[in-house]
């Protein structure tokens, strides 16, 4: 199998020269440099754009699918999506997109006011609307829903590793039991287009509080919509994400599903830090755990028979 090239700090500057408009002799161009230390594959180019090199032929894939579904997408959400200004290859069979700059923060800085989650229920219920034929025609991939029971049982067990190292009270998991988590299961045919990565970083956020874009959609597939729930629930907190999902029309058990979905999730990315099983930032994944962990309104895990059926 051949090794696919590194890029450099030169690699991107020839490609930005073929791609954006230079000095007579070619040279000069805006300045590039990693958008992260030791993560090569995306790049700020001056303070307009951002370029992002797939690693490996798989990523090339969602690549170029991520271009189709962007269009796809962008009529049916309130909030903007990258646009590509240039895409192509950067090296044989390894995709890149030079992307328009979204501007404003994210909501790993920026808190999300009141009209930011009418702005996220836009995206929920806009997401909804796509319809899924056109969605799986341009090869977005389905996705099968996760048991929460398994993520229950897992999560029990970080749980009391985490307690042992005073980082969380393993009781208050005691609230999902496997009767609760059994109500909370996926329901037959609810599957919609989901983003599958809302994790602040790709939730940008304007200083007033606006939600004003939503990037990468690589890893979007056609599955679960408590899955963009739990996303939100870790980017902006859990009573803010249940208020846009429920303003978006998804009942309680939808929203109570992502809500412990990602309280699970959380719980287990920790702990398998903390063991040195996984890489990440811890403090980020506290600061998760903390917003997934907020209390809201309805709590309990009540009988959903009665329930009306999701829109």
């Amino acid at each position: 199998m051949t090794q696919a090239p590194t890029p450099t700090a030169d690699t991107v500057r020839r490609l930005v020269r073929s791609l954006l408009e230079t000095g007579p002799d070619g040279t000069g161009g805006p300045d590039v440099r990693p958008v992260r230390e030791g993560h090569g594959h995306t790049w700020w180019v001056g303070t307009r754009h951002v370029l992002r090199l797939a690693p490996d032929r798989e990523a090339s894939v969602r690549r170029r699918r991520e271009l189709r579904l962007r269009a796809l997408v962008r009529p049916h959400l309130p909030v903007a999506v990258p646009t590509s200004v240039a895409h192509g290859d950067w090296a044989p069979g390894l995709a890149y997109t030079l992307d328009a700059l979204v501007p404003g923060g994210t909501a790993e800085r920026h808190d999300v006011s009141a009209v930011g989650e009418a702005d996220l229920a836009g995206l929920l219920t806009g997401l909804r609307a796509v319809p899924v034929r056109q969605a799986e025609s341009i090869g977005v991939p389905g996705g099968a829903p996760r048991s929460l029971e398994a993520l229950r049982r897992m999560a029990v067990h970080a749980a009391e590793r985490l307690a042992a190292a005073d980082e969380f009270d393993a009781a208050r998991l005691h609230q999902l039991t496997p009767p609760g988590a059994a109500q909370l299961a996926a329901q037959p045919g609810a599957a919609v287009l989901t983003h599958h990565g809302l994790t602040g970083e790709h939730v940008v956020v304007s200083a007033d509080g606006r939600v004003r874009g939503i990037l990468d959609w690589t890893e979007a597939v056609l599955g679960d919509p408590a899955e963009d729930i739990a996303g939100l629930a870790l980017s902006v907190g859990s009573p803010a994400a249940v208020r846009a999902a429920t303003l978006a029309g998804y009942g309680a058990r939808p929203c109570l599903r992502g809500l412990w979905l990602a309280r699970c999730d959380t719980v287990l990315r920790l702990g398998e830090h903390l063991a040195g099983r996984a890489s990440g930032d811890a403090a980020l994944l506290r600061v998760r755990l903390g917003r997934a962990w907020e209390p809201i309104l309805l709590e309990r895990v009540t009988d959903f028979k009665d329930e009306e059926p999701e829109p």
